[in-house]
């Protein structure tokens, strides 16, 4: 895949590779401290992927820059020296968005972890892209504050890399995912100057750069800072678990409490197989005999949550849920959350390895698209786990297979990229809050056309005019969108270029 992902880098040596990595090393420690700047082997390979470990490329080499002056000169070199720069935070992404360019510099985000300032009266935040998320909530806490989108690795996850993914969470169909919290954003630009997305106002006049920026992946600029929204922490909170005997009447549940005019704090599916791996795990209590259970909570007053969970298990029932619980204290809903929140290491548990997707369907397309999933399973012969963001139809299938067999992980690209197709067949999307990344670059071509990834390749431009962030990601190109139509392509060239080709 390293190679593959980087064409042009396939008939480079190792004696070119190291002569240039020498030319930016000695060039980036005149601006960087000696601990600060990483370039042999044994110190650059925990940076050779982030959270899809399918696909792995050593850096050239690793900077970590402490001070936003440091990221300039950073870039500055960079740009001057045409080497590309890949930008890092804690490498919980799980579409290869931080994967390294073999012959570029990882710039790690990671020492950028102080929370500047918290304004409980404008109930603001302002933090350094290498700061946890959870790690903003907790310090808001004693404002009766916290930082609403939860994605499930917010342990770790940093907001600079929820601001470059658009991140969600459990929480986000009633608050939004990071493009619905965050104000404003400063970073600099591959030529190294300061840039500011986004105002400490509620709108800004002009283009609206900011709605660009979140879920750029890391294509436009580098991110230091990020002013995030904060919201009340509610009076209570209860979560309803329901059990399903059957997958569809479980996804016409999801439709049917969203007919019903009521938004949960939070509404998410899990199938079977991913059940029995999350209890074995958290011991959370879940029905090993449903075929799907929804998590549905509610949030707010004791009077709001007393009167949404009673409309929401009516709700259930007419939809044909089996049983139904609902948390009598705190301590339950943190417990039937923590299967959800550890769907992926309880998968980890269970397989060598497993490639997390994320796509969006319809709600109303819920059942359908697990059946269809389940019948991949008998077609590429790989287990697949499932677990939903259900409320907004964002599809998380974790297809387990073992990566030291080269067949195997040949079955799971394919079985991912089959997921990912019959997602937009169905009126969805091929990524819901992980990114493109390296991951999904061919499934590209599936959503968009030549004249769309054009546009997008012009607004990278106006950005990033040598295409050194990020490059040979997200966007696919035309090249790259005829290989995966089976058209063959040889260096470079294809046959007939006179042709139309979409």
């Amino acid at each position: 895949m390293n190679v593959a992902t980087y064409p042009e880098q396939a008939e480079i040596t190792a004696t070119d590779r190291r002569a240039r990595q020498q030319q930016v090393v000695d060039a980036l420690s005149k601006h960087l401290p000696a601990h600060a700047l990483l370039w042999h082997n044994e110190d650059t390979t925990p940076y050779e992927c982030d959270g899809l470990t399918a696909y792995r490329e050593r850096p050239m080499v690793v900077a970590l820059p402490e001070t936003e002056e440091q990221v300039s000169a950073v870039l500055k070199i960079c740009y001057d020296l045409a080497v590309p720069v890949v930008a890092r935070g804690a490498g919980t992404g799980l579409s290869g968005g931080a994967l390294p360019h073999r012959m570029g510099v990882t710039l790690s985000l990671a020492k950028f972890n102080r929370i500047q300032r918290i304004d409980p009266h404008s109930r603001t935040a302002v933090v350094q892209s290498g700061v946890r998320n959870l790690a903003i909530s907790e310090a808001a806490a004693p404002y009766g504050l916290y930082y609403a989108p939860d994605p499930s690795s917010q342990i770790a996850c940093t907001i600079g890399g929820n601001v470059s993914e658009n991140s969600g969470g459990v929480h986000c169909l009633k608050y939004g995912l990071t493009i619905h919290n965050v104000l404003k954003v400063r970073g600099f630009t591959m030529t190294g100057e300061p840039i500011t997305f986004g105002s400490d106002a509620l709108d800004v006049s002009g283009y609206d750069l900011l709605s660009i920026l979140v879920g750029s992946e890391g294509m436009l600029s580098v991110i230091t800072e990020v002013t995030v929204k904060l919201v009340p922490k509610p009076q209570l909170a209860r979560c309803i678990m329901a059990s399903f005997d059957d997958m569809r009447k479980a996804g016409d549940a999801v439709a049917a409490v969203i007919a019903a005019g009521i938004i949960p704090a939070g509404l998410e599916m899990m199938d079977k197989p991913m059940t029995a791996a999350v209890e074995d795990f958290v011991h959370a209590g879940y029905d090993l005999d449903a075929a799907a259970i929804l998590l549905c909570e509610s949030d707010g007053t004791v009077e709001e949550v007393e009167e949404e969970i009673g409309r929401m298990s009516h709700v259930l029932r007419q939809a044909g849920a089996t049983a139904i619980t609902v948390s009598q204290d705190e301590a339950e809903r943190l417990r039937f959350w923590s299967g959800r929140k550890n769907a992926f290491p309880a998968s980890g548990r269970i397989s060598p390895d497993y490639m997390c997707m994320d796509s969006t369907i319809p709600r109303k397309r819920l059942a359908d698209i697990l059946l269809a999933i389940a019948e991949m399973e008998k077609k590429y012969g790989l287990r697949c786990a499932n677990v939903f963001h259900a409320g907004d139809g964002n599809l998380h299938p974790l297809i387990l297979f073992d990566a030291n067999d080269p067949d195997q992980l040949h079955r799971c690209e394919l079985f991912g990229a089959d997921i990912l197709e019959t997602s937009v067949a169905m009126g969805g999307t091929v990524t819901g809050e992980h990114g493109v990344g390296v991951e999904k670059l061919n499934s590209m071509c599936v959503q968009f056309s030549a004249e769309e990834n054009a546009f997008m390749f012009a607004v990278k431009a106006a950005f990033d005019t040598q295409g050194l962030l990020n490059p040979g990601k997200v966007i696919p190109t035309l090249q790259r969108c005829a290989e995966y139509g089976k058209m063959l392509v040889r260096g470079g060239a294809l046959k007939h270029p006179e042709l139309e080709r979409f």
